[in-house]
């Protein structure tokens, strides 16, 4: 194991390296990488807005009180990145440079303009605003130097968080071959992450430990970090954001060396015949023969395996759903019945642990195909901690005398869900149009897509 120290002036300089005049204008690309750029602009395709609440409006319970109650879309194309980040509303609507509620950090995984302002101001002065005070400086989408260095093909580490937390696992980037590179260049983004509040509300990945959720969770108690209190249960929660590439770390590809470019970035053949790497980030299974078919028999088969892996896992998710649901609700009874907080510590704690390990395995993107045994493997962790939340919360409500089972109220549709929680939303899309209109469209240079 290398020194921890070492490591880390290692990636500083190789941030160092990178520190060049930044070119986040992703246009300005475009004629010297042709074809990359060109698959590139295909993730415009992928434009579908999918309301996950909608879908499951026990969503809305278990992130109660929390931004992802209000608004949470499947994720669309690179080239959506920062329209869907303003849109959205949990950025909320700020008027001004000072308004809340989130702080500059949502920025940094939208577009290369954060690599650019890194460059120029430095990460404290990136980001110490709040979201709203950079707004007019974000105008690219996810693009050509969030992952190489300027005008180059270069792979390089865009963000000076992620060289740090890359050697923080022992695996600092300019040590690694291209293909681990070429991983690590997504992991910038498609990982789990925290805003550090003792650190300018910088961005930090809890790697400390290790890259399991295990190893998230332990490293979060140990700070006492909370993301938030939860307006039922008042658990200390945890959210997990999309934790790809530590799901990818642990799995079957990643231990054949098998890489996130290999399935969705696969080498293709233009008109000319030359070889390049196909940049839409697309779905495996339409680059069958050039990324999945020298280990797998058939587009078929693999379609099928999915299907099912994706069933197995949705049928789990319901399952930790449903216990985690009655237990917040449990608490809330026992809140309301006189309850202590020495009374409550255990369940909340139990209760703060299962769902961080559901929202670990249900917020990977694509974990069907990534690692679909990791993502069972933490369902059922959830569900049976979930179990024990509520063991401890029985005790509780016997004490206090409360009637059970504790009757569930109506969460069936998203809007009842909602209205449980006090949230008006069309108070908050009101705001968040207004925003938009004479806000971004009118003084950022933000176009919108």
């Amino acid at each position: 194991m290398r020194k921890l120290t070492l490591a880390m002036v290692i990636a500083t300089l190789s941030c160092g390296a990178v520190a060049k005049p930044v070119q986040s204008n992703n246009e300005a690309w475009q004629s010297k990488y042709p074809n990359q750029y060109a698959s590139w602009a295909e993730t415009q395709e992928t434009d579908a807005v999918i309301d996950l609440l909608e879908e499951n409006p026990n969503l809305v319970i278990l992130w109660g009180g929390y931004g992802f109650m209000k608004d949470y879309n499947k994720a669309r194309g690179h080239q959506f990145a920062v329209t869907d980040v303003i849109q959205t509303l949990r950025t909320g609507a700020p008027m001004g440079d000072k308004d809340g509620p989130m702080p500059a950090a949502c920025w940094s995984c939208k577009t290369p303009d954060v690599a650019r302002l890194i460059e120029e101001k430095g990460e404290a002065a990136y980001f110490d605003p709040k979201f709203g005070a950079l707004g007019h400086e974000m105008s690219n989408a996810i693009g050509c130097n969030d992952c190489h260095q300027s005008g180059t093909p270069k792979l390089a580490l865009s963000r000076p968080y992620a060289a740090r937390a890359m050697a923080t696992i022992d695996q600092p980037f300019e040590q690694q071959d291209r293909s681990i590179k070429a991983a690590q260049t997504c992991g910038q983004c498609h990982v789990e992450y925290y805003f550090d509040k003792t650190n300018h509300n910088a961005v930090k990945f809890p790697w400390d430990n290790g890259l399991t959720a295990e190893d998230a969770e332990a490293y979060f108690d140990a700070i006492e970090f909370a993301d938030w209190t939860h307006a039922i249960s008042k658990a200390p929660m945890l959210k997990a954001q999309h934790p790809e590439y530590e799901t990818w770390s642990t799995s079957a590809h990643a231990d054949m060396g098998v890489t996130c470019i290999d399935c969705h970035m696969p080498k293709v053949t233009n008109d000319q015949g030359r070889k390049f790497s196909k940049h839409n980030v697309g779905n495996t299974l339409d680059n069958f023969d050039a990324a999945c078919s020298s280990c797998h028999d058939s587009q078929s088969d693999m379609a099928a395996l999915l299907k099912a892996n994706k069933a197995e896992i949705k049928a789990a998710q319901a399952q930790a759903e449903e216990v985690i649901v009655r237990a917040h609700f449990e608490a809330g009874a026992a809140w309301d019945a006189g309850a202590t907080e020495a009374e409550m510590k255990q369940a909340l704690t139990h209760v703060r642990h299962a769902q961080w390990r559901w929202d670990f395995a249900i917020a990977s993107h694509g974990v069907h195909a990534h690692n679909p045994g990791e993502a069972l493997r933490l369902l059922a962790s959830a569900k049976e901690i979930g179990l024990q939340a509520q063991v401890e919360l029985k005790k509780v409500l016997d004490k206090h005398g409360v009637a059970q089972p504790v009757a569930l109220p109506d969460i069936s549709t998203k809007a009842k869900a909602q209205a449980l929680m006090g949230y008006d939303r069309e108070a908050d899309q009101a705001a968040k149009d207004k925003f938009v209109e004479e806000r971004v469209k009118a003084q950022w240079n933000t176009p919108l897509k």
